[in-house]
């Protein structure tokens, strides 16, 4: 195809151009993460013509992200988000690279992966990711495109340690009090939309670097959904940040993976319930979806909020918490571990993994 005839809406902005679109074809974008952030990111970077994309997602699609991930179809329910997000981006653009790592990131990976980029995307919905994304990049000296939603709250910035804060001057350590995800907060469809539309024009601007072109680099933009109102502040440079103020080698990195962050928790499979008390950590629509048999439902962001709410078996027989997949029922698990319950089971591979056997 003309590669005039692509991007002529680009080519004719004296922003873009020849040259700038010559350095979107050269870049290469790792977006990590493929769900309500990462479905609008991957289209647009697709579309401009960014040269080489990488997507790394461990996740399957699911029924319940189609409200906002926007890349998958109901029947790719169960199927690898990163392959199919590689499918349809390729779709879009057959002429640009795309890197698909059905896996998830990891202190062990993760070094090995940013080198072979120019910028990292996050798109992740979870503090452990964000630290470990942030720590990697300023090692490595990678610019991070970041964003964040919940509800009807988004927010957006560009992270380089080069020339200025990181994820760390922001936010130092992880809050000391459980923070619900998506799944377990709700959010909106559209917004994840705005915000992962935000992400990819950053990127463009950070590649072209027209002299006119001024990117979130030191600042936060944060909107409000429900009133549309925005408004940006400024990041300063934390001097003892414990990422960005100190050498690259003495960085070390953590996986902070829901299964990491619940090491006291001990898993079983399908074959271990038996007798056990099975409690649905999900939320009510993923309940009413589906359940196991006999379980009973009580929602992690209950149990977060108050873990009394939990009843446990007299007699001292197992319980067996379960989710979609499995990360969700660990990290319920730690918090009823962790508040004095014993006898407390997270079930591997949760629901689905319970279907499969089932079936």
């Amino acid at each position: 195809m003309d590669q005039n005839a692509r991007y002529s809406r680009q080519l004719v902005m004296s922003e873009i151009g020849a040259a700038g679109q010559e350095r979107l074809a050269a870049a290469r974008v790792l977006v990590v993460g493929a769900g309500g952030l990462g479905c609008p990111v991957l289209q647009y970077l697709a579309g401009a013509g960014i040269g080489t994309i990488g997507i790394i997602d461990p996740d399957t699609a699911d029924i319940s992200n189609l409200q906002r991930q926007t890349l998958y179809k109901t029947s790719d329910a169960g199927l690898p988000k990163a392959a199919v997000a590689k499918e349809r981006i390729l779709q879009l653009n057959p002429e640009i690279i795309v890197n698909s790592y059905p896996e998830e990131l990891t202190a062990k990976n993760v070094l090995g992966l940013f080198s072979g980029y120019d910028i990292i995307v996050d798109g992740t919905d979870n503090f452990a990711a964000k630290f470990l994304i942030n720590d990697a990049a300023v090692k490595t000296g990678k610019p991070v495109v970041y964003g964040a939603i919940q509800g009807f709250d988004g927010q957006a910035a560009v992270f380089n340690a080069a020339h200025g804060p990181c994820y760390r001057c922001l936010y130092p350590q992880p809050p000391a009090s459980p923070v619900l995800n998506c799944a377990e907060a709700g959010v909106v469809g559209a917004l994840a939309g705005i915000i992962g539309s935000v992400q990819a024009m950053e990127v463009v601007k950070l590649v072209v670097n027209d002299p006119s072109f001024t990117t979130l680099a030191g600042k936060l933009w944060l909107m409000d959904a429900r009133t549309m109102e925005a408004r940006t502040v400024r990041i300063s440079k934390r001097p003892d940040c414990a990422a960005c103020a100190r050498p690259a080698a003495e960085i070390t990195l953590q996986s902070y993976s829901p299964a990491c962050s619940a090491a006291l928790v001990t898993e079983i499979d399908c074959h271990g319930m038996a007798g056990a008390l099975i409690i649905d950590v999900r939320e009510l629509p993923e309940w009413e979806a589906g359940h196991i048999e006999g379980a009973q439902h009580l929602p992690l962001s209950v149990l977060q909020k108050n873990p009394d709410t939990f009843t446990p078996l007299d007699n001292g027989k197992n319980c067996v918490l379960y989710c979609q997949r499995g990360h969700r029922s660990r990290k319920a698990a730690e918090i009823l571990l962790r508040s004095g319950r014993r006898n407390i089971f997270s079930l591997t591979g949760g629901y689905e993994a319970w279907k499969n056997q089932a079936a």
